[in-house]
């Protein structure tokens, strides 16, 4: 009898939600107070990627030409002019190179140790705030799995103090609003991950223009010895 009451009603009574009228607004609201954290996570995710970004492709500058004019000027002598090209540039190579031309007079080694000094520093710069985003990539799925598992519980006590049959509403509804929260979680994970993976590959690309810029002027300084 329980079974066909359960049939009776689904088949009456109106569907009260449908797939088609909840929006991202009303799914939010629906996952309860954990998406709060996770929503928090995923705009601070997306702040960390853009100025992370930004900073990155200003630093990315192609130093060809940079390096081709402060080879000229060395050659010529004109230390003073090296150094204000090098300041008139805001980027990590023209920012070692600058340190390496006001070495110009010292061993190579202790020119080589100043300009690895500050390319340490540079790296440094370039990979601010990286490892927060890479936090963020595996907290807020835990967050999600949480969020899920507090709804669970919520929706198997509404079970439990539900008085005579078993409405598949009461059952559904409890079901997809502990879900809601994973989905997100794992949302804002990929983002960060991938934005995370994105950022280390540019980083590596500016160390390596670094890493070969050095070279290149320690191998000019041997050349006017």
């Amino acid at each position: 009898m329980i079974l066909l009451q359960i049939v009776s009603d689904a088949v009456t009574e109106p569907e009260v939600i449908s797939a088609e009228s909840l929006s991202v607004i009303d799914l939010t609201i629906k996952g309860g107070f954990m998406m709060i954290p996770i929503v928090l996570l995923w705009v601070l995710a997306i702040y960390l990627f853009v100025e992370r970004i930004l900073a990155i492709n200003k630093a990315n500058e192609d130093p060809e030409a940079f390096m081709g004019r402060i080879k000229e000027l060395v050659h010529k002598g004109d230390i003073n002019g090296a150094k204000a090209l090098c300041s008139q540039n805001d980027t990590p190579v023209a920012r070692m190179i600058e340190k390496g031309v006001a070495r110009i007079g010292s061993p190579l080694k202790n020119i080589e140790a100043s300009i690895e000094n500050i390319g340490k520093i540079e790296v440094f710069k370039l990979e601010k705030n990286l490892p927060l985003l890479a936090t963020i990539a595996g907290a807020a799925p835990m967050l999600g799995f949480l969020g899920t598992v507090i709804g669970m519980v919520k929706a198997f006590i509404a079970i439990a103090q539900e008085q005579g049959y078993l409405s598949p509403e009461l059952l559904s509804s409890g079901m997809y609003s502990a879900m809601i929260t994973t989905i997100a979680g794992l949302i804002v994970g990929l983002t960060a991950f991938v934005g995370y993976n994105y950022l280390v590959t540019a980083v590596r690309n500016v160390v390596h223009k670094m890493e070969y810029t050095s070279i290149d002027f320690i191998d000019l300084l041997q050349e006017t010895r």
